[in-house]
């Protein structure tokens, strides 16, 4: 069977009860499989719209929010961008990612709510410690952070960008300092203090016995094997990676999208669903990120993409620093007068385009003659004919 240009629920519609069949998900993973397969049917309901005009009839059907659903990621980015664009700050920005060395990342999927949340928190005091520090730059910033937990052929590679203003508040609040124009904060001291207090975290976890090991890091529950771990793992060089400025506000948002709603892949990469196989694209960041096509087995696919389901209630777009809730109101206003008022003016790059708006039209608009004449019927859920199973053991990783 063949489906041309196949979306996320079309393969989860058809493919998830076999991955169910074959391995025990949690709970969150079963919602994400159920939510991607009702997305935009009749199984969530919806309205039917008659034109009393033209008779046109338009029937939508209601989206199921999952946030890791790409299309209804596209309407909450939208709305979220209206906010962050009242918070940008005249000045260049900085782009930080913090990744988790490979050997720890099957300790972060086993322990997603712990070792995700100490990897913000270590990331984030990291930055907010080094440019505090008087020798490098002697400033209170503040940015946001953003966790993905997957590379472009959907393997698990927990890691989180930060988006960081080129500067911060002088320790007494009564100026900007501005960080120097191609260089925000040396990246061998921030990778040293992030291995530093994320081991020091990671080590507390376990004494506390926070921390799951099983499955493939059953061993780790034994004292010798997590102590070698640990050993391993301090003698690398954690990757931190800053990425070069950008600056001018449209330039920012249109960056920021990329990275604040992403989910671990979008519709627009999946190419075809054919013999049981899902073909898409990715980069291969080895060969200078050249544009590739991967093939995989559809439940590979499937679980491939649920190893990146978040726990439920777990925030994977956190603010730090004269960003963070708790300070927003009273020092973000303060930020962007300073920063106005003693940072370098910037130039909006030519290239930049402004980022769309949020357009909401009234549903009583008739999409075809466009007169307000549209009388609206609610649809109530269908039940749904569950997807054929595919066929069993065909599963290729």
């Amino acid at each position: 069977m063949r489906l041309a240009r196949p979306e996320l629920g079309d393969i989860a519609r058809r493919y998830g009860p076999v991955l169910a069949a074959q391995q025990r998900l949690s709970g969150d993973q079963h919602r994400a499989l159920r939510d991607l397969a009702a997305c935009r049917t009749a199984a969530l309901g919806g309205h039917r719209s008659e034109c009393q005009r033209c008779g046109h009839v338009d029937v939508s059907y209601n989206s199921c929010r999952n946030r890791h659903c790409p299309r209804c990621q596209r309407t909450a980015q939208a709305e979220w961008f209206a906010d962050r664009e009242r918070e940008l700050l005249p000045v260049p920005y900085f782009h930080v990612v913090f990744t988790l060395p490979e050997e720890l990342a099957p300790v972060a999927l086993a322990n997603p709510r712990h070792v995700y949340g100490l990897l913000f928190h270590a990331a984030a005091d990291t930055l907010g410690t080094i440019a505090r520090d008087p020798k490098r730059l002697g400033a209170e910033v503040g940015f946001l952070a953003v966790l993905h937990t997957w590379g472009q052929t959907l393997r698990h590679h927990p890691h989180v960008h930060c988006v960081v203003p080129g500067g911060g508040l002088a320790p007494d609040h009564t100026r900007w300092i501005a960080s120097r124009k191609r260089f925000f904060l040396p990246v061998r001291v921030l990778s040293r203090a992030f291995r530093h207090r994320f081991l020091q975290g990671l080590e507390s976890l376990r004494d506390r016995a926070a921390l799951r090991f099983v499955g493939s890091i059953a061993s780790l529950a034994a004292d010798d094997a997590w102590r070698r771990l640990l050993a391993e793992v301090r003698a690398k060089e954690w990757v931190v990676y800053a990425k070069p400025p950008f600056g001018g506000p449209q330039q920012v948002l249109r960056y920021l999208a990329r990275y604040t709603h992403r989910v671990a892949i979008g519709n627009d990469r999946i190419l075809a669903l054919a013999d049981d196989h899902v073909v898409f694209r990715y980069k291969d960041s080895a060969h200078g990120r050249r544009p590739r096509t991967m093939r995989l087995g559809a439940v590979a696919f499937l679980r491939r993409f649920l190893l990146h389901v978040l726990p439920s209630g777990f925030v994977r777009i956190r603010h730090y620093g004269f960003l963070a809730n708790r300070a927003r109101k009273q020092l973000l206003p303060l930020a962007q007068r300073l920063a106005a008022r003693d940072a370098a003016p910037i130039r909006e790059h030519a290239s930049a385009r402004p980022v769309d708006p949020v357009v909401r039209t009234d549903p009583r608009r008739c999409p075809a003659c466009g007169e307000l004449t549209c009388r609206i019927t609610v649809l109530e859920r269908e039940p749904v004919e569950p997807a054929p199973p595919a066929r069993p053991g065909f599963d290729t990783s």
